[in-house]
């Protein structure tokens, strides 16, 4: 009798470690899966100034660095100003990764129905990425929702990435020590002289790059479309659409 009780305590012992192993695995897995999330940024806005003319987030600069960030495993969730539909510009179906990502019923959900910044938890978060598109400097730089919640991210040693006008969301986020994200940091964006190319200098609120350097950028570029990076700090910035694969191959070079 000794001898069958020893054995069933044994056998007992091996199945409560082997629970508490399973367990342990399944919490480290899901822990994982709420850590590989990154925050993708979209401008609610949808004409470009007083032209009447129609603008939003630029579709490659959301597809291309999502692609890259996608199939490295990370999950993506989209945010907006005002939440909802975002407005989409640069609409080139002749893209292949374009194509990808709006024929995919999940991923053209998830930027039709973006969440409002008060649904953002920033915990969650690895990264934050604010797309491109005129829109943007119509409606990110004085969201004070967004600024803070890449704020919350960056403090937690997370990556900030921007491309194209996406850096229009960066001239206000301030960091912990009361300064501009931006201040005193190698940084990218639409140049002015990109904006001039394409007759909007006039129509937009502000020229991003004198912007960025009047915040304290240091400020990078290359010539009118060329593909352009910088890196500096937890912050990844892109000059143009050009520049959008880079900008999230340069992300996750940031996250491993």
């Amino acid at each position: 009798m000794k001898k069958t009780s020893t054995i069933l305590a044994g056998v007992a012992a091996i199945l409560l470690l082997t629970l508490l192993s399973l367990g342990l695995t399944a919490q480290t897995q899901n822990s994982n899966t709420m850590s590989k999330k990154i925050l993708f940024v979209v401008t609610s806005h949808d004409k470009k100034g007083s032209t009447g003319e129609p603008t939003g987030f630029y579709l490659g600069e959301v597809t291309h660095p999502w692609e890259v960030l996608h199939e490295a495993g990370y999950d993506i969730d989209f945010v907006s100003p005002k939440g909802g539909k975002a407005p989409v510009d640069g609409f080139d179906l002749n893209d292949p990764v374009n194509k990808k990502f709006w024929e995919d019923p999940t991923w053209r959900n998830k930027v039709e129905n973006t969440m409002k910044p008060s649904e953002v938890d920033p915990s969650k978060y690895m990264a934050i990425y604010y797309a491109g598109g005129h829109g943007a400097m119509w409606d990110l730089a004085d969201n004070q929702e967004l600024a803070a919640i890449a704020s919350k991210i960056y403090s937690n040693n997370g990556i900030v990435g921007a491309v194209c006008h996406g850096p229009a969301g960066l001239v206000n986020i301030k960091v912990a020590n009361g300064k501009y994200l931006v201040d005193g940091k190698k940084i990218n964006a639409f140049t002015n002289e990109e904006e001039t190319a394409v007759k909007l200098e006039k129509v937009v609120p502000f020229m991003l790059e004198s912007k960025l350097i009047e915040r304290g950028a240091k400020f990078e570029k290359s010539g009118l479309w060329q593909p352009h990076v910088t890196v500096d700090q937890r912050v990844v910035t892109g000059q143009n659409p050009q520049s959008a694969k880079g900008v999230g191959e340069a992300i996750l070079k940031e996250l491993k």
